[in-house]
């Protein structure tokens, strides 16, 4: 295991000891995913576990899988939020450690086993502690991999159930070094909307193209349409990336079909670039459709907002990863991420800031994010947890 680097926190020793422990929680996790909505088992891992720290409250089933656990502190005060997502992705690993997944097609290639496993480090400290006034929301979600959970959380009441003040946001970042972090204040990560088009008309043999219409050279000429709208359409002083990532045909040399589909991205941060973009989706797919003599049914689906990191909140994140890491390792200044992310809709409803954890380290490979051979590195776990608890010490006063 990479060594961890130095960091200061009042809770040092209770973190350092309970580092093997949570690496298992976390190894245990990363060998049994779960993909959005399905997270039975982490969620039950979840609730068990804060139910054995003596969690004040520990609510289940929001979100269908999601779990909010609460501890309250010897006096009163307002409630945080802390929030960790749980959800895997749908990809086959290819990683040969001892804990790789046992569920074939599935795997935690974005860290988010490490985030589990970090805020119930957290949980178990503060549950023993509970030396703060007022509370803190402690909110496993579910389904953020393009599932929305983080919507379906607050749709369903989280911040009636836990109301929370703030709420507050940790991803690992394994582009930035180990003993990094990374608290942007503005756009962090974008908005993305998905769409699909279908261009339709009648099919015909391949070697008599001109008994029908040919879907496939329409579709593929609205790929090159669509894609040059950020650069043409999108002023150069804002941010838009479109693109195609699905194209189907035929399945065979010789037919021309009835239908091409074509499918991908947008993404943005500013909102009236989205509506620029769906409008010229819709005008390219109509137009170009029309002059091949094809229909194009456009499926356009707005998913999740861009997260935006409020100043204020940004400043008092940089603070605290400051007490954690030191001034000279907090990285105030970094392009935002075109990624989605849905603690979205948490900072559309409370402030707060959603803040990049540095996990890169020489002897650690952890691989991209969303990559095949991805493996969290599990030295960054005493840092999350300490930034953790240097939240609750900074924002709920001592009791």
């Amino acid at each position: 295991m990479t060594q961890t680097p130095a960091f200061s926190s009042r809770h040092h020793n209770r973190i350092s000891a309970l580092h093997e422990e949570v690496t298992t929680w976390r190894r245990d996790l990363h060998a049994h995913p779960e993909t959005g909505f399905e997270e039975v088992r982490t969620a039950g891992i979840v609730a068990e576990k804060l139910r054995e720290f003596g969690v004040d409250e520990v609510l289940t089933g929001i979100a269908k899988t999601g779990v909010v656990g609460i501890v309250r502190g010897k006096a009163d005060g307002p409630t945080i939020g802390l929030r960790a997502d749980m959800d895997a992705l749908p990809m086959q690993e290819t990683g040969d450690h001892p804990y790789t997944s046992t569920v074939p097609g599935k795997m935690h290639a974005c860290g988010h086993d490490g985030h589990t496993a970090m805020l119930l480090g957290a949980a178990k400290l503060l549950a023993e502690s509970r030396d703060f006034a007022g509370s803190v929301a402690l909110i496993f979600q579910p389904a953020e991999e393009g599932g929305g959970g983080g919507r379906v959380m607050v749709e369903e009441g989280l911040f009636e159930k836990a109301d929370c003040k703030s709420v507050w946001g940790l991803h690992n970042w394994p582009d930035l070094p180990l003993g990094t972090f990374c608290p942007l204040a503005g756009p962090t990560m974008a908005g993305i909307d998905y769409f699909d088009i279908a261009v339709r008309g009648q099919g015909t043999h391949a070697g008599m193209p001109h008994d029908g219409v040919d879907t496939v050279l329409a579709a593929a000429h609205l790929v090159t349409a669509i894609q040059s709208v950020p650069g043409r359409n999108v002023s150069p002083h804002e941010t838009a990336t479109i693109g195609v990532s699905m194209f189907r045909g035929s399945d065979a040399y010789v037919v021309m079909p009835d239908e091409a589909v074509i499918g991908g991205s947008v993404r943005y941060f500013n909102p009236a670039v989205r509506d620029l973009a769906e409008a010229r989706i819709r005008s390219l797919a109509e137009g170009i459709a029309k002059g091949f003599g094809c229909e194009a049914v456009i499926d356009y689906r707005k998913n999740y907002p861009p997260a935006i990191n409020p100043p204020a909140e940004a400043e008092v994140a940089a603070g605290i990863a400051e007490n954690v890491v030191g001034a000279a390792n907090v990285i105030r200044e970094h392009d935002p991420c075109m990624a989605g992310e849905d603690f979205s809709f948490m900072l559309n409803e409370r402030p707060g800031n959603y803040i990049w954890m540095g996990t890169a380290a020489p002897d650690h490979r952890s691989g991209k994010l969303h990559y095949p051979d991805y493996n969290f590195n599990d030295a960054s776990i005493p840092l999350g947890i300490g930034y953790w608890m240097a939240l609750v010490d900074e924002l709920l006063p001592a009791a």
